[in-house]
């Protein structure tokens, strides 16, 4: 399948100058790093790359050693074997890229899935502060729970799926729709990466592997060992709505939890607020509920 091609997908990838390629748990990683002082990691979401934190990496690394990689699957970081696409895999996937890296965080920001991934990373023995801005956290309720994932499944292992998918990509507007549908809005160019990468048949494999092998139950059990939490909820995200956070706050003993304007892509749409709430949370200095 086609993954993204660095010399032409990212010919103008955001924050390119910040882009390097390394080799480490059996993968080829694109990983961004900018700035100094504190280690902050920066993990985004199911489907996104590095191009999600395009305008919150330049600010966050005047105050941060910033490190965002591509995840395993996804943008221009090369796919594993189904296991290295579930949680687990992936929070071993990413220790062994810090590992390679010589790397120690002081905090971990995730969105969406990337903030369940820093959870997993940080309960298997990073003690360290995580910022989850729409994360997922929790199950799907119901029936929803056992359906998604089993979907995910068979629409991964056929491999003509993700050829599909990415052909729907390239008709116009359709892209736009889809994060419309997350109850986003959020810029032209945010768009036209979002849909570059969709265009891209292993991009899609990548992100329906991710699906199809996530499982929340196992930490979703053990969540409340989480010390220092901060939860980020958009008001308007119809993907993972603001309740999913306040039930993982009455669940975490001193976790914090801010609801704030925005659909799921909620720091794509106001980098600015978020570039302050990460760097209060990742430094010690958010406020209490």
């Amino acid at each position: 399948m086609s993954k993204p091609d660095w010399a032409t997908d990212g010919r103008d990838w955001p924050n390119r100058a910040a882009s390097r390629f390394v080799g480490a748990g059996g993968l080829r990683w694109h990983v961004q790093i900018a700035g100094s002082g504190p280690v902050l990691l920066l993990l985004h979401g199911a489907g996104a790359a590095t191009h999600s934190w395009r305008a919150l990496l330049p600010r966050l690394a005047q105050r941060f050693t910033v490190v965002a990689p591509d995840l395993p699957g996804h943008g221009f970081t090369a796919t594993p074997a189904p296991p290295g696409l579930t949680m687990p895999g992936m929070a071993r996937g990413v220790t062994a890229l810090l590992a390679e890296l010589a790397l120690t965080p002081a905090a971990i920001a995730g969105h969406s899935a990337g903030a369940g991934i820093g959870a997993r990373l940080i309960l298997n023995g990073l003690p360290l502060p995580l910022v989850s801005i729409n994360g997922a956290l929790l199950p799907f309720p119901g029936i929803a729970q056992k359906l998604f994932p089993a979907l995910a499944r068979v629409l991964f292992v056929n491999p003509l799926v993700p050829r599909i998918m990415s052909l729907q990509a390239s008709r116009p507007g359709a892209v736009a729709r889809v994060i419309a549908g997350t109850g986003s809005h959020i810029d032209a160019e945010g768009l036209a990466l979002y849909t570059r990468l969709f265009r891209r048949s292993g991009h899609v494999a990548g992100t329906l592997g991710m699906m199809a092998n996530w499982d929340l139950e196992g930490l979703a059990r053990d969540l409340p060992r989480l010390a220092d939490l901060t939860l980020i909820a958009a008001d308007r995200d119809t993907t993972i709505p603001p309740a999913v956070a306040r039930r993982v706050a009455a669940m975490v003993p001193g976790s914090r939890l801010e609801i704030v304007p925005g659909g799921h892509l909620a720091h794509e749409e106001d980098p600015e607020r978020f570039i302050e709430l990460i760097a209060g949370a990742a430094s010690g200095t958010a406020a209490s509920p």
